[in-house]
């Protein structure tokens, strides 16, 4: 059984002020990027077979094929000096590249 990701309550919160219904968050891993992996973070509508994880009034989805990558992850959204961004710390993740977008498992 594939433990699904975990959005903490700041993501949640940051995405009621940014999104508009029925958009949800879409969480999803495209090969790709510097280390093999990236991940695609969008506004977009649900699929029917999207893991749905909902709070606050607010959806975050992600694909079938993304789940078994982002097993046990947690979704968050950061504000530093350099800026503000939704990010994912992965558990099965063996390295990552410096912009925290793409890596390796």
């Amino acid at each position: 059984m594939i433990l699904p990701p975990t959005v903490t309550p700041r993501a949640f919160a940051r995405l009621a002020e940014i999104a508009a219904a029925p958009q949800a968050l879409r969480v999803a891993v495209e090969g790709g990027g510097c280390s093999g992996f990236q991940y695609e973070i969008k506004l977009d509508a649900p699929d029917d077979d999207d893991l749905v994880l909902e709070a606050e009034g607010q959806k975050v989805v992600i694909d079938s094929v993304s789940l078994p990558f982002l097993e046990n992850a947690i979704i968050d959204f950061t504000e530093e000096l350099i800026g503000a961004r939704f990010t994912i710390e992965n558990p099965n993740a063996t390295s990552s590249c410096g912009c925290g977008t793409s890596f390796s498992m």
